[in-house]
Formats: C-alpha cells, structure tokens, sequence
C-alpha cells in the first residue's frame, strides 16, 4: 500500500516522500498517529501543490538540526550511580536515562527511541551516544558513570600537639623468688 509521509519516519524517509508500506502498519501506525496519508488523486495533488513549502520547511529543520548537534556534539553526562564491590552497576542506564539527563542538564527534550547506545551501560566508565536529530544529522555525546557510593573526603590537617612528658622516676624492682 502507498502513502505520503507527513512527518520524518524512521527507516521510511522525509515529508512528503510516497513509499511502499504493508497494509497493516499504514492502517494501524502511520495514518492514526499522523505520520502519513494514504495516496489518493487529492493527496497527490495537495503533495504536488505544497512541495516547495516542504522543501522550505526541511531546510529549516536542518539547520535548525546542525545547530543543535553543533552544540552537543562533545558535550559530557554524569551519572552518579550504586554500584557493586566489583564496580558493576545494579541495573544499567538505558536511553531513557539519557534523554531524562539530556532535558536536565541541556533543558533539550528529546525521544529515547531516537538516542542509541553501542551497548547497555553496565559498568563504570566513559561511553559514547549517538543521538538522531534529523535526516543524517547524528550528534555524540559522552557519557560518564561514577560510583556515588566513593565519597571524596578533604582530609583535615592533623594538629601537631607537643605535649611535654613528666619525667617518671625510675622504680627499682626486686626478684620475688
């Protein structure tokens, strides 16, 4: 079954694009939730009719997109996280983590299905994200993971206290025998 994408599709293509969908995923995921329209004479003249304004719309979007990967590419997450004896963590961090720090420390929101970790994070250590923006505009990110229960404590300076010895009389002790 055809349609014409009306958002940006994962793995389908840009606005505007008419491709070549099972019936089912077009019926049940694409036309409910407004990522396309089915292809219809109407359809493909509005299409025809409106490509100049989405071409001028995706050219926004994507310097809107460099924009922001300019600015997160490089850019550094901490997590403060238990771990075991042997530096494992309980659990691990998954991309939604990520995208909840990304919206505290960046106040930037964006999908956990668009975030892609090389591999779950499960130990300390520092590991690279891809985050999907756009079309192929990708930015990286670091991520750190520390162990929350290692405190760093400034040792205070002892007090060098010299006190003076009494001086202790010598007692002499006798053999009992």
């Amino acid at each position: 079954m055809k349609v014409i994408l009306t958002e940006e599709v994962l793995g389908l293509g840009e606005p505007g694009k008419i491709v070549e969908v099972a019936p089912g995923y077009a019926r049940n995921f694409l036309v409910p939730r407004k990522l396309a329209v089915y292809v219809n004479s109407g359809n493909a003249k509005e299409l025809e009719h409106n490509k100049k304004r989405l071409e001028r719309k995706s050219l926004r979007l994507n310097a809107a997109a460099l924009g922001v990967a300019d600015r997160l590419n490089g850019q550094t997450l901490t997590f403060d996280v238990r771990t075991g004896k042997d530096g494992k963590l309980y659990g691990s961090i998954t991309s939604a983590d990520v995208a909840e720090k990304m919206k505290e420390q960046f106040d930037m929101v964006v999908d956990r299905r668009k975030i892609t970790l090389s591999d779950s994070i499960r130990n300390l250590g520092t590991f690279e994200v891809s985050v999907h923006l756009m079309g192929e505009t990708k930015a990286t990110l670091n991520v750190v993971v520390t162990d929350s229960n290692i405190t760093v404590v400034p040792t205070p300076v002892a007090a060098v206290v010299v006190a003076e010895v009494p001086e202790v009389p010598e007692v002499a002790v006798e053999d009992a025998e």
